[in-house]
């Protein structure tokens, strides 16, 4: 019989998931959401960053950026600039008062992460993070290399004859989680919060 509380698939998922409750929980504290927490980051991050490219990092779609962009503008946090290149283009930048707001994310991931590491000693936390970012390393190359073979003249996608641009996969109009089209940033990381 499989014992579904120790497969590896279904503990990342619930920990990611828990993860992400408790950080949702700890934004709206402040007033926030956990997305506008994973905006503030990458903009301080990479100064500059257009609204096309974060939603790109973020996996969102452009609207959903472009709405969340309009809700920290008008809380004095960030700054939409126009690109002096391309008029189209809007730049995004952190004003003063997102620092505050930083600093205090900072602090609740570090109680975050010294709530999930209780009890776990560093080297088991050490193997836990390297074999996290081999998979992690493992599913981006994958992902890249499916999209390649995808975009492959004769590989059925949207360069073949009769091809329509839209994977199999994607015909019955669902969104998978974590999908370009997904309304909202899963992640809690660093990187994502």
């Amino acid at each position: 019989m499989h014992e579904f509380h120790r497969d590896l698939l279904f503990l990342l998922h619930d920990v990611a998931r828990l993860l992400r409750v408790e950080a949702d929980k700890r934004a709206r504290v402040n007033g926030m959401t956990r997305a506008q927490w994973a905006i503030l980051i990458w903009l301080e991050r990479q100064p500059g960053i257009s609204q096309k490219e974060l939603s790109e990092i973020l996996e969102v779609e452009p609207i959903t950026v472009a709405r969340l962009i309009d809700r920290l503008e008008g809380r004095g946090m960030v700054e939409r600039r126009p690109d002096p290149r391309d008029r189209r283009i809007w730049r995004l930048h952190l004003l003063p008062p997102a620092h505050d707001v930083l600093q205090e994310i900072d602090e609740q991931r570090t109680d975050m992460t010294r709530i999930v590491t209780s009890g776990i000693s560093e080297e088991s936390i050490e193997t836990m993070t390297e074999a996290l970012l081999r998979m992690k390393a493992t599913l981006t190359h994958e992902s890249h290399a499916a999209r390649r073979g995808a975009d492959a003249p004769g590989s059925g996608g949207a360069d073949a004859p009769g091809g329509s641009g839209v994977e199999a996969s994607g015909s019955s109009g669902a969104v998978a989680p974590g999908s370009r089209r997904a309304e909202a940033p899963d992640a809690v990381t660093r990187e994502a919060v």
